[in-house]
């Protein structure tokens, strides 16, 4: 990849895009506070700045935060997992295993180079490998399937790599609030809407008739969302999309299948079905 591709600053109309985007729920209080019948659990201690969600091999929930990685147990309970204090500003794993990917910059402990780049961990975020990218990247938005990884670097593009983050090649140009990869392939949260790539995230096209989503994820053959107004949606090919609970104004989502997908904020986990 080109240097200069790598080393490119943040762009004003990417800024702009993802600050519509991030901040485009309709802000009334009836559409910020989730249904009485959503199934959740208030943290044992709450979060710091809570970036992304990941279900492991047991079940539990992983949250990335801006102080490391933390476990989240069924009663609320949160444990720190391994000893990393990093800011984990993107992170995203392969459903229902221990393999977990993570982008962000260095903690109050750590001598890592600034931004992180990319780090793999095979043990659900116990320890971290050094992948790629290191001092050049920080990935705000990324996915995995475990075959393919797709990030968005804050740039005018995505980045894509098919050997576990070891090589990167340029991806689609567009600017992604979200991204998620399923059995249907590779989804972003754009400025214009749902959009849908078959081609390994290389090009895109619009989703018609997709809700206006703020989040997303996937796992296997499901698809799951939160739209502007707080609202969970689930599909198989991202074509009949089903309206679930309102979850509300959230911080993560992750799917574990079609059936159950976790939404967080700092303060509490919501269980999706």
């Amino acid at each position: 990849m080109p240097a200069n591709r790598i080393a490119r600053t943040l762009l004003p109309t990417a800024i702009a895009a993802l600050l519509v985007l991030a901040g485009c729920s309709s802000g009334a209080d009836e559409t910020t506070t989730p249904d009485a019948a959503v199934p959740a659990v208030e943290l044992s201690s709450e979060l710091s700045h809570l970036h992304g969600l990941h279900v492991g091999a047991d079940g539990t929930v992983v949250a990335g935060t801006h102080t490391g990685l933390f476990a989240i147990d069924a009663s609320g309970a949160t444990s720190r997992v391994g000893a990393s204090d990093d800011d984990f500003m993107g992170l995203t794993g392969v459903p229902n295993t221990g393999t977990v990917y993570a982008s962000g910059h260095p903690g109050a402990s750590s001598s890592a180079a600034n931004p992180l780049g990319l780090r793999s961990s095979t043990d659900g975020g116990t320890s971290w490998v050094d992948r790629s990218l290191a001092g050049q990247v920080d990935f705000h938005a990324l996915t995995t399937d475990g075959r393919l990884l797709v990030g968005f670097d804050g740039t005018d593009g995505l980045l894509v790599s098919t050997d576990g983050g070891t090589t990167w090649t340029p991806g689609a140009s567009l600017v992604a609030a979200a991204l998620a990869v399923n059995a249907s392939g590779v989804w972003a949260v754009t400025p214009a809407g749902l959009e849908h790539s078959t081609t390994a995230a290389r090009t895109f096209s619009p989703v018609p008739n997709a809700p206006r989503l703020v989040m997303i994820a996937g796992a296997g053959d499901a698809l799951w969302g939160i739209d502007e107004d707080g609202y969970a949606w689930r599909s198989r090919e991202g074509q009949d999309w089903q309206k679930r609970s309102r979850v509300g104004t959230v911080d993560a989502l992750t799917a574990a299948n079609y059936d159950t997908a976790y939404a967080a904020t700092s303060q509490a986990l919501y269980t999706l079905n």
